[in-house]
């Protein structure tokens, strides 16, 4: 083998195509793009637009709600709290909050507070503090010999009823 005789297998390499540079290459005039109009412009047409058609966005129903004062939870496994755990990043002994999971490291930013999920095992007996659990998450810190408080949201005051 030389150094000259080295070249890329047949076909995997080829020319890009020149567009606009004379009626006898082919792709003259128009450069391939028809006659004139929308699509023969640089962009192209709009996104959605079927052609006069009732586009698919419109002709679908609208489902489902957002809410307008809905909460982010962090989510933590109890997985995740036992190897922190293990690794000496949380205390068993002090109640697991969302300021000693970010501390630990376990969450990045305390969003609207903690929801503890039963993902995992957890061994040690931990004390937690959450805003919401699931059942199974209760079941398994309970069955360690732990326990779950929950706490509740500062309530907004209610208007005055006359």
């Amino acid at each position: 083998m030389k150094l000259n005789e080295i070249a890329d297998n047949p076909g995997s390499r080829h020319a890009k195509k020149r567009v606009g540079r004379g009626i006898g290459s082919g792709l003259g005039k128009t450069a391939g793009r028809g006659g004139k109009g929308q699509t023969a412009r640089k962009g192209g047409a709009k996104a959605g637009f079927e052609g006069g058609q009732m586009p698919i966005y419109r002709r679908l129903p609208k489902r489902g709600f957002n809410k307008p004062n809905q909460v982010d939870y962090n989510e933590v496994n109890l997985s995740r709290v036992q190897t922190a755990i293990d690794a000496k990043k949380l205390d068993a002994g002090q109640p697991v909050t969302a300021a000693a999971l970010l501390a630990a490291g376990v969450i990045s930013a305390p969003l609207g507070g903690v929801r503890l999920l039963g993902k995992g095992e957890l061994r040690s007996k931990v004390a937690f503090e959450v805003y919401h659990a699931t059942a199974g998450a209760v079941a398994a810190v309970e069955k360690a010999g732990g326990s779950v408080k929950m706490l509740k949201p500062a309530d907004k005051p209610a208007p005055d009823a006359k």
